[in-house]
């Protein structure tokens, strides 16, 4: 697994998307603290940005580097490999990839703006690991797609359906459901809830982290009722890291029942 993790990395280091991917991130990260003026308001954008992109391009990421790698993966699995080492290292390959560009690209311009104004550090840095869960997440569920289906079309629509359901849709179906049913006692359902969406979860975590009462809406608020700002950041950043952990056991479930 670990060879084909270098593998996976090396030949995306040679792909211009990736070295795009990084120059993306870096430009907007200087951008966005020179112009802003103010440390707070930066991370605010940076998180709308994380939230929304980087699925995104760990989705897609993930649905283009399985199709146009079919022929190394069928070569790999008629060796004495196990499959789940096979897809997995390719899943950790692409996510540490996409994962260091996002680092470095936002990392950067961070440490230029740190060493001249010296703002505090932890909050981005929370904001770094929280954008490469995401990515992890999202690379890893567009992977477990990818493999179960042989049409690439077909797997392109749905991974860009999940990351689309993740983003926007279940937001909205929750603002829903919390307006129409608002006579009644939804603070135990909205927490419940938000946990089925990594996307909402690390939105509230790094919320919960800056404080910021105004953006964290109805379920940061019962995160922080109910659990507090310490103790409601650890209970999303574990339920969070269970996210993580999803895509390995679907991944692992899928290919022991495919066949290739």
């Amino acid at each position: 697994m670990l060879k084909i993790i270098g593998y996976v990395i090396k030949d995306l280091l040679r792909n211009r998307w990736t070295l795009f991917y990084f120059l993306f991130y870096l430009l907007v990260g200087f951008a966005i603290l020179i112009f802003s003026g103010d440390f707070s308001k930066s991370m605010v954008s940076f998180l709308q940005i994380i939230l929304i992109l980087t699925p995104l391009i760990g989705t897609l990421f993930g649905v283009m580097y399985y199709y146009n790698s079919r022929d190394f993966i069928e070569l790999l699995l008629a060796q004495p490999i196990r499959r789940r080492d096979v897809f997995i290292g390719q899943w950790l390959g692409v996510s540490i990839s996409l994962g260091t560009s996002l680092v470095l690209g936002l990392g950067i311009p961070f440490l230029w703006y740190f060493a001249q104004y010296e703002v505090a550090g932890d909050q981005f840095v929370l904001l770094l690991l929280l954008g490469f869960a995401l990515g992890t997440i999202f690379t890893g569920l567009s992977m477990a797609v990818s493999v179960s289906t042989d049409n690439k079309i077909r797997g392109f629509g749905y991974a860009l359906v999940l990351w689309l359901l993740m983003a926007v849709v279940y937001d909205g179906f929750l603002l829903l459901a919390l307006i129409a049913f608002r006579d009644y006692p939804l603070e135990k359902f909205a927490l419940i809830a938000t946990m089925f969406n990594p996307i909402d979860l690390a939105r509230i975590t790094i919320l919960l982290k800056l404080d910021i009462s105004a953006l964290m809406g109805y379920t940061g608020a019962v995160f922080r009722e109910f659990l507090g700002s310490t103790l409601g950041m650890i209970t999303a950043s574990f339920v969070l890291m269970l996210w993580v952990l999803l895509p390995f056991a679907l991944i692992t479930f899928i290919a022991k029942k495919r066949d290739f």
